[in-house]
């Protein structure tokens, strides 16, 4: 879809063609620039096919104060993203009312490529976001449920695409230093290609951070980034050509038994075996291309990703081996490879008009991955070796029409095709297994509306998540291949009130299985049928030119479906509510700043509901000064009224040295104590 097509198309088209846009253009598309900057909050009425579709702008993210990189997806309405050992370790996630561990149900892809790891060492669906530089992040695009034909595995809670920007507006250098042995230097900028007749052009970063945390025994966290692309013409109508590359290492100060802390054994940031932690590598070589007329469109992109994980972890102590303890390995290299192709054709006639879209994609895992018994990082034993071969192909049709002003709506069908291949390896005898599994899953969207800038959603589908590989094939009681989940969902989203965004949805999804994590194994397994109520309720309000407030609020009631004799219904650590309310101040002087607090809800951690968790709230805020036009000075503060919170809890039984026998007990995460971090950055 070219400038000539939008100039000349009248307003259902474009309404109906925006449907599409957000997801695959750039920053740096002529038309989506020019409505996402010079609006503080681009509207979604007449473009969003449901209340838990929107997309996050540059300036909007710039305006957040993130600890780390993987917080940048709680610019998501409803969505928490926290952590329980070192700083190199992938986030843990909540969305509607869903303890999400590493990522499993919610898909997350940068400019494409899948971030969410199969059949992974430690956690399927393992989302490691470390790689990421926020001053390259061009636009978040959000949707929330199984209602979305091009987005498959991972994605029944939601889908988070992360997008970079293919030209920065200024070339850029900034130095950061805080507390906690926190430093970080960062360069990045573009370079025009000098030939007249091709507008290509090179963006390079280069990032390195490092950081102890509030410790006693400082994560040392190390990490090196890199990017450079290469693109030629713009999103509807050009190239890009990237690679990535990060490296990672650090220590781990994993969750600790209350009892340690209560008996003064162990202060709020001490460990207990101090050998845990790990380190990680990601190289990667992707592309895109796409060719847009008044009538079609076609994109294809293709990508190779490279992950290395080394991963050392001691959740039950001296559980299951009092002399050694029981710290475990779980390696895991692997290498990515996929790709996607699309074909669409629009066409209008008076107040009609259609956009009908057909899509493959396939990818391909060669993972070799392991669990190992060991003491201080040396292997003691293997548990299990395994050589894993997972392939999957899917077809995709998705019909959009807009039948009248007031009535669009969208139906989807998704065809996926997935073969799991396991081998034991290293003398492992578990010899060689395979299973496939073929999924169909259809999705429908009605929007009606606007009327007086308010229009109502209507959502229902099907959607999935994959199991690990190594529990589908298994000989006794193998998991299902592909869990089954269905959706429905009605909301509004309106701007009847000027300056005022509101939107809201009512939600249902069930699952055929539901993933449940092991707190002493540092795994999951596939559990019982879940069902999930919820509501969600956000709002943005331009108050003034220089003022905007955030509220978002979401509340959910998860339950397990089938519960026998013993067995409680509760679903441990599945969120109840989360909350987010912000204020960012942006004065025609030289300074800005911002204030955002979070609170995240209690969760069962057993399922009678007899131990829970406490709700924990904390305040961040950031404050800049330009020096002049090139220069700014930020200050950005965390955990500014030093709540001594969890930032995420457990239940489960171990053994600390010393105690004869084991203990159940809730084992928690400290949330960081109140820091500072202070910026220095340059245009040029």
């Amino acid at each position: 879809m070219n400038n000539r097509f939008l100039k000349r198309a009248p307003l259902p088209a474009l309404a109906l063609a925006g449907v599409l846009a957000p997801p695959a253009a750039q920053a740096d598309d002529p038309f989506l620039q020019r409505v996402l900057i010079e609006g503080a909050r681009a509207s979604q009425v007449g473009v969003a096919d449901s209340a838990g579709m929107g997309s996050v702008s540059r300036r909007q993210l710039e305006a957040r104060t993130i600890y780390r990189p993987g917080e940048l997806l709680e610019a998501t309405p409803g969505l928490v993203a926290s952590q329980h050992s070192g700083e190199g370790k992938a986030n843990q996630f909540y969305l509607r009312g869903f303890n999400l561990d590493h990522g499993t149900d919610l898909r997350t892809t940068v400019d494409g490529m899948p971030v969410n790891q199969r059949s992974h060492a430690h956690g399927q669906g393992w989302t490691d976001l470390n790689f990421i530089i926020p001053e390259l992040v061009a636009r978040l695009d959000y949707n929330k449920g199984p209602y979305n034909a091009s987005t498959g595995d991972f994605s029944s809670a939601g889908a988070t695409a992360i997008h970079y920007s293919s030209r920065l507006a200024q070339d850029q250098a900034s130095l950061s230093a805080g507390q906690g042995g926190y430093g970080r230097v960062l360069l990045a900028g573009t370079r025009e290609r000098a030939v007249a007749d091709a507008p290509g052009a090179w963006l390079y970063a280069l990032e390195a951070v490092h950081n102890d945390g509030p410790f006693t025994r400082g994560d040392n966290f190390r990490k090196l980034n890199a990017v450079l692309r290469y693109s030629d013409g713009f999103a509807n109508n050009g190239y890009t050509v990237t690679a990535m590359a990060y490296r990672g290492a650090w220590n781990a100060t994993d969750q600790i038994p209350q009892r340690a802390v209560d008996s003064g054994l162990l202060g709020r940031f001490d460990g207990v075996d101090l050998t845990d932690g790990g380190q990680a590598r990601r190289f990667s070589l992707s592309a895109a291309w796409a060719r847009s007329d008044e009538q079609q469109t076609t994109r294809a992109s293709a990508y190779i990703i490279n992950n290395r994980l080394e991963l050392f972890s001691n959740f039950t102590y001296f559980l299951d081996d009092p002399l050694h303890g029981d710290q475990f390995a779980q390696p895991d290299r692997r290498v990515t490879s996929g790709f996607e192709a699309s074909h669409s054709w629009h066409e209008h006639a008076g107040d009609m008009a259609w956009h009908t879209t057909v899509g493959v994609q396939a990818q391909n895992d060669n993972i070799f991955n392991a669990l190992q018994h060991t003491e201080a990082r040396r292997v003691l034993e293997t548990t299990r070796a395994d050589h894993i071969a997972e392939t999957s192909a899917a077809l995709y049709l998705e019909q959009h029409l807009r039948l009248a002003p007031w009535l669009r709506g969208e139906a989807g069908l998704r065809l996926d095709r997935y073969r799991f291949d396991v081998r034991g390896r290293d003398g492992d005898a578990g010899g060689a297994a395979r299973a496939d599994a073929t999924l169909f899953s259809p999705s429908v969207s009605l929007a009606f509306g606007p009327w007086s800038r308010t229009e109502f959603y209507f959502n229902a589908g099907r959607g999935f998540h994959s199991n690990d590989a190594r529990g589908v094939t298994q000989a006794q009681d193998p998991a299902t291949p592909l869990a089954k989940s269905r959706g429905m969902e009605f909301g509004l989203r309106s701007e009847a009130v000027k300056g005022l965004q509101t939107v809201l949805a009512i939600y249902k999804l069930d699952f055929d299985s539901e993933l449940v994590y092991l707190g002493d194994a540092g795994s999951t397994e596939a559990g019982r049928p879940s069902r999930r109520y919820g509501i969600e309720f956000s709002n943005y309000y331009k108050l003034a030119k220089w003022l905007s407030l955030d509220a978002d609020l979401a509340f959910a009631r998860g339950r397990f479906r089938h519960s026998g004799p013993g067995e409680g219904e509760r679903i441990p650590g599945a969120v109840e509510g989360v909350a987010q309310l912000a204020a960012t101040f942006t004065p025609a002087g030289p300074w800005s700043g911002a204030l955002r607090l979070r609170w995240f809800g209690p969760r069962p951690l057993v399922e009678d509901n007899s131990v829970r968790s406490k709700a924990s709230a904390t305040l961040n805020g950031r404050l800049a000064y330009k020096l002049d036009a090139r220069t700014t000075l930020e200050l950005e503060g965390f955990n500014l009224a030093n709540r001594k919170v969890s930032a995420i809890d457990y239940f489960y039984e171990s053994r600390l040295r010393g105690e004869d026998a084991a203990r159940a007990d809730v084992h928690f995460h400290p949330i960081e104590a109140r820091s500072f971090r202070a910026s220095l950055s340059r245009a040029f």
